[in-house]
């Protein structure tokens, strides 16, 4: 992109990298964000995104001038919904403008009005040209004294607006409007930000190596890298490195169309075990992205995939076998029963574990594919259904550093957002008490809805004021809408959320926590099933009140 005018406030279209252009806004950055080194750059808060990064300045176009050309080029459904956002934030903001115009108008019209009825006729005139100089100037003093303390009543003492004081004729939008047109701060943004920063580097070399709190965490955002280290080479082709105090880690993806569609895949051969409804909506995500990928299911083939006759088939035939199964039990059965995973292990072979289990499990499993000379990484997700199917799951990952980068171009095309835990059973327990808080909650959705029909309220109105509070979420609206239409399709099935609770409950435990919330929903649950709910969507909780 050739190198344009651009300024605080301006839309632009922004090349992040090998990802396709993307409109965003030119904003300040955060206080603990510096700017860095070298060409100049914007920073951009990016429409429809969790992300934004500092860009350089060749790398941006006007928004308006090449609309066009941008929509021609890109089709996706996320890019259509982030150039809508753009569409309501200039409709906002012209709304903005008009009255604020309007405003402004009416100001000049009343200050015409005076003006003509204070205008001093002839004499006046002469007396005031009698006048002395020092009363010339205590009288204009006290006039734009006056329209000074007016100004301040009328708006906030914001430096703008302190400006605006000082040049009464100078009058521009209030400072509230200018707030109001920014492009709110992510989450992302927020949460990055939240404590002080120990580094951030525009691009690490060789000569600048990134130092570690603790050996484990790392923090990545998107954002263009041209050389990184060797070390970081398999993450950092497409993620920047920013460290915080805290230890936080993650591959935080800005959007799965815009970052998935650029994916440069692995070369090496991928195998998958498992094709449940979080496991066939990950694999079509790697197929296609590019990568190749051996499958292996007790029931069905994927379409697109290989397919391969035993686990140990998989396993032995490709670099890095993915596995993602029921409970712990379905784990080790896949791991350590008749031509399974461990039997194709040989030195080197990889094994990842997508599956929730327990700590315990996923330790034990690790342990006898490392005596082979295998190498082990835990990486449960977090999500649906309809996430898997959207590439935007969420991966909590353990184990092998090193494995962890390898498949770093698998976790960007099945997942929005990946983060490394440390040692082997982090992963585990962070999963747990994710679904743990999940699953009580989806208990106390039930629980209000049965609340409110059996006192005679509307349980859409309910809804509806949920939906408008601070509880608002895709996930609330989706489960509260599968309860009023009674449908009850699996997204996420009952019996394992009940599995999960149950877990968490053990685990808590075993450090002796009390979890007497998890229990409550936990039986709950077994309700449910004892109702033959199992297979139907954890929303199906439901029906355990009602009954």
């Amino acid at each position: 992109m050739a190198a344009v005018s651009l300024r605080l406030g301006d839309l632009v279209w922004g090349k992040l990298g090998r990802y396709p252009p993307w409109p965003g806004k030119i904003v300040n950055p955060p206080k603990d964000l510096k700017k860095p080194r070298g060409k100049k750059c914007f920073f951009v808060k990016f429409f429809g995104t969790e992300d934004h990064a500092w860009i350089k300045v060749e790398q941006l176009k006007p928004y308006h001038a090449h609309k066009e050309e941008m929509i021609k080029i890109n089709k996706g459904k996320r890019f259509q919904q982030a150039v809508d956002a753009v569409e309501e934030f200039l409709r906002r903001a012209k709304g903005k403008d008009q009255a604020s115009s309007h405003n402004s108008a009416d100001d000049k019209n009343r200050r015409n009005s005076s003006e003509e009825r204070t205008r001093p006729n002839s004499g006046d005139e002469k007396r005031k040209l009698s006048l002395s100089e020092g009363k010339v100037k205590k009288t204009v003093g006290e006039g734009k004294k006056r329209l000074s303390s007016g100004s301040s009543e009328r708006g906030s003492k914001s430096p703008l607006k302190r400006a605006q004081e000082q040049s009464p004729r100078k009058r521009g939008r209030p400072p509230k409007d200018e707030k109001d047109l920014t492009v709110p701060e992510s989450s992302t943004v927020k949460g990055v930000m939240a404590g002080p920063m120990a580094a951030f580097k525009w691009q690490p070399t060789a000569s600048e190596p990134v130092k570690d709190a603790d050996p484990h965490f790392h923090h990545f955002l998107l954002s263009q890298t041209e050389k990184p280290p060797v070390c970081y080479q398999a993450i950092t082709k497409k993620l920047k490195i920013c460290e915080e105090e805290t230890g936080s880690t993650s591959i935080q993806a800005a959007d799965s169309t815009a970052v998935n569609g650029s994916i440069t895949p692995t070369d090496k051969k991928i195998g998958f075990l498992g094709l449940g409804l979080m496991g066939s909506g990950i694999v079509s995500n790697l197929l296609k992205m590019g990568h190749t990928v051996t499958v292996w299911n007790r029931t069905a083939e994927k379409e697109g995939a290989r397919l391969g006759r035993t686990p140990a088939e998989v396993v032995s035939t490709c670099d890095i076998t993915f596995a993602c199964v029921s409970d712990p039990k379905a784990a080790k059965d896949l791991v350590l029963g008749p031509s399974g995973v461990l039997q194709g292990i040989r030195p080197g072979k990889c094994y990842v574990d997508m599956s929730t289990v327990d700590a315990d499990t996923v330790t034990e499993l690790a342990q006898v594919i490392v005596s082979r000379g295998g190498r082990f990484l835990e990486a449960p997700v977090s999500g649906n259904q309809q996430l898997s199917n959207d590439g935007m799951l969420v991966i909590l990952a353990a184990g092998d550093r090193g494995l962890y980068e390898d498949c770093s171009s698998c976790f960007q095309a099945m997942g929005k957002a990946s983060f490394f835990l440390g040692e082997v059973g982090n992963a585990a327990k962070m999963m747990l008490i994710v679904n743990m808080v999940q699953g009580s909650f989806m208990a106390t959705i039930a629980e209000g809805l049965t609340l409110a029909q059996v006192t005679g309220q509307s349980q859409q109105t309910l809804l509806d004021i949920l939906n408008q509070g601070q509880l608002a979420s895709i996930f609330l609206d989706q489960k509260c809408q599968n309860i009023l239409q009674g449908n009850f399709k699996p997204d996420f099935y009952l019996k394992y959320i009940q599995k999960d609770l149950r877990l968490a409950i053990a685990l808590g435990d075993a450090v002796n926590h009390p979890t007497p919330m998890a229990a409550a929903a936990n039986e709950v649950y077994k309700r449910a099933k004892a109702l033959d709910q199992s297979d139907n969507d954890m929303s199906a909780v439901y029906r355990a009140y009602i009954h």
